[in-house]
């Protein structure tokens, strides 16, 4: 009688055994998944969805118990998780717990105009809901994480917030008297046209001095940029300018009238912004592409005129006149 009962102990903790194996430490979906845990989510919430999809042996409830046996205490995270093929119920739950989310990003590079801002935002497939109207200048290029379903205007506000930070942070910064900014937002248009004018981070403070000491002196900015923005709204022109549109007033051309544009141009970068607020002390109110990809700058109009011909010199050398 004792053999027997002990025979019958013994294949019990088998059978115990082969199954916490078959339901804890094997198993697992054939194809690889990803798994999208929503904030405040519990083990409990989801095990339903991960019974539906294969991702675990068995049932909920002796996946649960399982889990509250033999795993961690820990809560599961927020986010979306990539699960291989093959993983086992142990592993799935290490990862929900402890695991990497996915990071999702969306790049809005400097000097981006806002029409090009909200394309990309509706380019992404993994957002959801229409594209805000974004404000020229409002957004800060940077990049962005975002989670799998999120709303694409949540993303716009977190760039508009980051815009907003960075003004907050420089403005008081500023070294006054060296730019004629009067307020924020006409520094954010100052570097829109920076960030425009250069492709050269090293330049930026250089050719924010050329237009900050414009300012001072009431002369034009003649910023070719200014010209192209409101036909294409900052899309790349893709020919060259026509007269009638460096003749046109349309707010926003510094050829026709002095002083600063209506708005911004493109939605500037931190770097540009600080290169308004503390611009290169120089006395140059001129400067034209060296050929290299940066500018060569004057004082005055005839050194400036035989930068020019340098230039021109260089574009027929290239075929390009």
């Amino acid at each position: 009688m004792i053999r027997l009962l002990f025979g019958a102990i013994v294949a019990g903790l088998v059978a115990a055994a082969a199954a916490v194996t078959l339901l804890w430490w094997s198993g697992g979906s054939a194809k690889a998944e990803t798994v999208t845990v929503t904030e405040g989510a519990t083990l409990t919430r989801l095990c339903p969805e991960l019974d539906r999809r294969g991702l675990i042996a068995g049932n909920c409830t002796s996946y649960r118990l399982f889990a509250r046996l033999l795993g961690s205490p820990d809560g599961i995270q927020a986010g979306e998780f990539e699960i291989p093929a093959g993983t086992s119920g142990a592993r799935l739950l290490d990862i929900l717990q402890h695991g990497q989310p996915v990071q999702r990003l969306v790049t809005i590079p400097e000097g981006t105009p806002s029409i090009l801002v909200a394309e990309k935002l509706a380019a992404v497939p993994y957002l959801t809901g229409p594209v805000p109207a974004i404000a020229e200048g409002s957004v800060l290029p940077d990049s962005y994480s975002f989670a799998r379903g999120e709303p694409r205007a949540a993303v716009a506000a977190r760039m508009k917030a980051a815009m907003d930070r960075t003004l907050a942070d420089l403005w008081p910064k500023r070294k006054v008297g060296t730019c004629p900014v009067a307020t924020p937002q006409e520094a954010v248009t100052l570097a829109s046209i920076v960030e425009k004018e250069t492709g050269k981070p090293a330049e930026r403070r250089a050719v924010a001095g050329v237009y900050c000491n414009r300012l001072k002196i009431g002369m034009k900015l003649d910023a070719d940029p200014t010209v192209i923005y409101p036909v294409t709204k900052g899309k790349p022109l893709g020919r060259r300018i026509l007269r009638s549109e460096l003749n046109a007033d349309t707010g926003y051309n510094t050829y026709r009238r002095a002083g600063l544009p209506l708005g911004p141009i493109a939605n500037p970068g931190r770097a540009s912004i600080a290169a308004v607020l503390d611009p290169e002390p120089h006395q140059y109110i001129y400067f034209v592409a060296d050929g290299t990809g940066g500018h060569v700058f004057a004082r005055t109009l005839a050194e400036h005129n035989a930068n020019v011909q340098k230039w021109f010199a260089i574009r027929r050398a290239r075929g390009e006149m």
